[in-house]
């Protein structure tokens, strides 16, 4: 989250008057160059988050700067977002331009930060953004023709000085391009968002499963899209405040259900192309929601199901980053095959995560009912023995531990497959399986 200098508590820092200031909250601008030193010391990179997308009111600000509106519109009709009580930056003037790029540029030079998540896009491009009045465009239309361009330069500039910087843009509409290069035509991040997904999956999780056979489509629809643009699956601050419940709160089911459910879904969210996002907390399953000026209830690891639910994260983190067919081909359908997207009636659904190297494959069968299924078949692409590699039904994390274990595939084509595997799924999980031929000696 922003850690720029801004006056009013409840922002978070959203609300920004010190554009190349670190926020006295945490120290001095030497305390803060220290932290990242020493994150990156442990192989830890820093990515921070940037406003250029609005201002607040706050006198002492960039609010009519020299008695005129120097950074702003004029016109209050497109200067003014009146939801946040925010000021809009004019991004057709050369000054605007120049501090903002500047000030990125500051970030990344002076505080070695390795990329940038800049928020709230969306209300940048359109010049209808939340607005009952606004402007149209010289053609008539609604984007923001200044804040394109401005976009496009700010990328443009970074890469050409620091081309290792990740850029990401928060942006949740369906604005095309947003992670194409500016050259061809686009914004030019190198990553966005993926509110739709992170949307559709928190709704269908919060379901009763008796009623998730009706709303299938919900848990697949995302792989109508996955290769559209370079996507981050985030789960970010914005849904667990507000009344909306903490992520293990979204959850339907009593409390051991609960954790069930969170274990499935971070399984399945780690196994789906794109990027992954947490917000803090949510490796604890914290109870309560994120409140800015409180800590974590990091008294919570005291309880076995939370300090099971930490650890099951810690083991799910080392799994995806240790193997390759998690997150080599992320941007196209060679790293991703459905085996069975279509098993509403059981809310099932399996596919296959692959790398580059031949052969390294993950099937992935995940269970979103709280019914056991015994021998369910599922269709696999070659023969051999499949072991369960991963489970969320893992007793050590707090699951009823049954193990799928190691099974043999046979010659009985399924769900457009050549073989076949049966397995008992346990109830509400995910399970990773990885095939071994049968000539192994892993697999004896």
């Amino acid at each position: 989250m922003p850690i720029s200098e801004y006056p009013f508590d409840g922002s978070w820092g959203y609300q920004v008057t010190g554009y190349f200031a670190v926020t006295a909250r945490y120290g001095e601008p030497k305390d803060f160059m220290y932290f990242v030193n020493r994150l990156h010391a442990e192989g830890i990179a820093v990515i921070l988050d940037w406003v250029p997308a609005h201002f607040p009111k706050d006198a002492h600000g960039l609010r009519l700067f020299d008695g005129t509106p120097v950074y702003e519109y004029a016109d209050p009709r497109l200067g003014e977002h009146k939801e946040w009580g925010t000021l809009v930056f004019d991004y057709g003037k050369t000054q605007v331009v120049s501090f903002l790029i500047s000030s990125a540029m500051f970030w990344l030079d002076k505080y070695h930060v390795d990329g940038l998540r800049v928020d709230a896009v969306s209300s940048m491009l359109y010049l209808d953004y939340s607005r009952t009045e606004w402007v149209r465009n010289k053609y008539g239309k609604n984007e923001n023709l200044e804040a394109i361009e401005f976009l496009k330069n700010l990328n443009k500039a970074v890469f050409m000085k620091f081309p290792n910087t990740l850029m990401i843009a928060e942006e949740s509409t369906a604005w095309p391009l947003v992670t194409k290069p500016a050259h061809e035509g686009g914004l030019g991040f190198n990553y966005k968002w993926n509110m739709g997904w992170m949307n559709d999956m928190l709704r269908y999780m919060s379901m009763d499963p008796f009623f998730r056979k009706g709303n299938h489509s919900i848990l697949t629809f995302s792989m109508m899209y996955a290769f559209s643009e370079n996507f981050i699956l985030p789960f970010s601050h914005d849904e667990v405040v507000h009344g909306k419940a903490s992520i293990i709160g979204k959850m339907s089911g009593l409390e051991g259900q609960k954790f069930d459910s969170l274990r499935a879904l971070m399984m399945y969210k780690m196994a789906h192309p794109g990027k992954k996002l947490d917000f803090m907390g949510s490796e604890l399953a914290q109870v309560i929601e994120w409140r800015y000026y409180e800590g974590l209830e990091w008294h919570l690891l005291d309880l076995p199901r939370h300090s099971q639910y930490h650890e099951f994260i810690k083991q799910l983190n080392h799994f995806y980053t240790s193997h390759k067919a998690f997150y080599e081909i992320e941007n196209s359908w060679d790293g991703f095959q459905w085996i069975n997207a279509n098993d509403a009636d059981r809310s099932v659904i399996s596919f296959i995560r692959r790398g580059r190297k031949k052969g390294d494959e993950i099937i992935v069968i995940c269970n979103f009912t709280p019914v056991e299924y015994k021998k369910y078949r599922v269709g696999v692409p070659q023969r051999g023995d499949y072991r369960e590699c991963f489970s969320s039904d893992a007793a050590r994390f707090g699951g009823g531990g049954r193990s799928v274990g190691t099974v043999r595939s046979y010659k009985k084509p399924i769900d457009g497959m050549p073989y076949s595997i049966d397995i008992d799924l346990p109830p509400m999980s995910a399970i990773y399986l990885k095939r071994y031929s049968i000539q192994s000696k892993k697999a004896r």
